[in-house]
């Protein structure tokens, strides 16, 4: 009798292909709940514009037909490490992505339904987005946040602007600038999740809110699934946190991190010194100017800064230095703080011409 003999390089091919033409992100239904899975495990699940393009209008059409939606990242590392920055800092792909990218921003923002993030694992930038605008953020002893684009010569974006100006005792300018990490409950505490559930209870907490049929039946699930909080690890910091960060120039920040005088103040003076001094700079002004705008405008004024971001040399030469050549020397230009005049900062925040603006899906024309 004949028999197909597979050789083991002919399965490990076939094998390839069938997991490379798995979806990047999936999409279920349950009772009539959607269920979303960033589906990149090797890749921390992070965002690139295919799946940012899938889930605005998937999210749209489930706005208007389910209960509610649950996202949640593939594998236990990560929710989302954030946006794919390799592809973000190209002149014509990286708008594009932040097009779409902000424009799903947007719509978590103002969802009409009860949006439920499961933050289990490393959540950071693009990933922060796809999370913290939404209604309820459940965080677990996994999570990691963090916002470290000043490093490679960015900006915390994706509502960035918006939501670190929102969070108490001048946090937001302290994660924003230096970078910090978050984890477990001390996401909780800063305002960034709403819950707290230990990662072996997920799978029981989401059978139980795909039953949910109104919102007061999440709520209240939510809350008996959520665990108290602990102290804050920032907490014997946070009055310097508050004093320090409240400056209005990052000059200043340094100078008064100077006079605290302790291990935290010299690591921290230590972090800021790493990042890019234009970066430190325009996301200085840009959450100063959020403070003070609504989530919508607060995209805008970022895509403005994003797009500048790839037009200039700072953003592809962090990306240069920290995830291609990995070096980890990136050259500034400007080399310093001294040297990042407010023309310079400023540039980042003028206007686009009219056609390159970001628009909303749902602009009135």
């Amino acid at each position: 009798m004949f028999k197909l003999r597979i050789l083991p390089q002919t399965a490990s091919l076939i094998k390839r292909t069938m997991s490379s033409q798995e979806a990047d992100v999936l999409f279920e239904t349950i009772n009539n709940a959607g269920i979303i899975t960033l589906n990149r495990p090797k890749a921390l699940n992070s965002l690139n514009t295919s799946m940012v393009s899938k889930l605005l209008p998937q999210l749209r059409e489930w706005e208007n037909s389910k209960n509610l939606v649950i996202i949640k990242g593939a594998g236990d590392k990560a929710f989302c490490a954030g946006g794919d920055v390799k592809l973000a800092i190209d002149r014509v792909e990286g708008p594009k992505f932040f097009h779409t990218e902000y424009n799903v921003n947007y719509l978590i923002g103002k969802y009409k339904i009860p949006y439920i993030a499961i933050i289990n694992g490393i959540t950071m930038g693009g990933g922060l987005g796809m999370s913290v605008h939404g209604r309820y953020r459940v965080a677990t002893e996994k999570t990691m946040i963090a916002m470290p684009e000043t490093k490679i010569g960015l900006f915390p974006d994706v509502g960035g602007s918006y939501f670190l100006p929102r969070l108490q005792v001048n946090l937001g300018l302290y994660l924003g600038l230096t970078g910090d990490r978050l984890k477990g409950k001390d996401v909780v505490k800063a305002g960034i999740a709403t819950h707290f559930v230990s990662s072996k209870r997920l799978y029981e907490l989401e059978k139980l809110l795909l039953r949910c049929t109104s919102e007061m039946e999440i709520h209240s699930l939510l809350n008996k699934f959520n665990e108290p909080p602990e102290e804050f690890s920032l907490a014997p910091n946070i009055k310097h946190i508050n004093y320090c960060f409240a400056a209005s120039t990052v000059e200043e920040i340094i100078e008064r991190l100077e006079k605290v005088q302790n291990e935290w103040s010299v690591k921290t003076i230590k972090t800021l010194h790493q990042m890019c001094p234009g970066s430190l700079k325009i996301t200085m002004r840009a959450l100063q100017r959020g403070a003070q705008l609504d989530l919508p405008q607060c995209l805008k004024m970022e895509y403005r800064l994003a797009c500048r971001a790839t037009e200039n040399h700072d953003f592809p030469e962090g990306v240069r230095a920290l995830l291609v050549d990995k070096d980890n020397n990136p050259q500034w230009k400007p080399k310093t703080l001294a040297e990042v005049d407010d023309d310079y900062v400023e540039s980042y925040f003028k206007k686009l011409p009219e056609d390159r603006e970001l628009k909303f899906f749902d602009a009135k024309l």
